[in-house]
């Protein structure tokens, strides 16, 4: 009987594949209706929504969403030439840049945190009321 198993980087393939059709649909939506949302941001919600409804296990993308996370940093290269290109516009304004880069992280992560400890607060909540009944 042959081994029917699907190659590591196959399986990766499919996975990314997969998250950029749902970026691209989000994308297509977003431009069609007009909303001023960035595409990736209407694209990262449908996928948190897929998942929480179960309608994409996260077997389904994990392994693609990893290898987009690793490499991460191959994405930011066209940041860092446009920052050699307008240096000028680096000497006048970069502190200013700087502090929307800090203060804008900084909102991502606490809004990360208060996420994430009020899901956690849920399932625990659910979880006492669960081994109650």
């Amino acid at each position: 009987m042959p081994d029917r198993t699907v190659p590591a980087f196959a399986v990766r393939l499919l996975q990314v594949l997969i998250l950029v059709a749902v970026w691209w649909t989000a994308d297509t939506l977003v431009r069609w209706a007009g909303v001023p949302l960035p595409g990736g941001v209407v694209g990262l919600f449908a996928v948190l929504v897929l998942l929480l409804a179960g309608w994409l296990p996260l077997h389904r993308i994990d392994q693609g969403a990893q290898w987009l996370l690793a490499d991460m940093l191959v994405f930011f290269i066209p940041a860092v030439v446009a920052m050699v290109r307008y240096q000028e516009l680096l000497k006048s304004e970069g502190l200013k840049l700087a502090a929307v880069i800090v203060l804008g992280n900084a909102c991502v992560m606490l809004a990360t945190a208060l996420t994430v400890e009020w899901i956690a607060r849920r399932r625990r909540t659910r979880q006492g009321r669960g081994s109650v009944a």
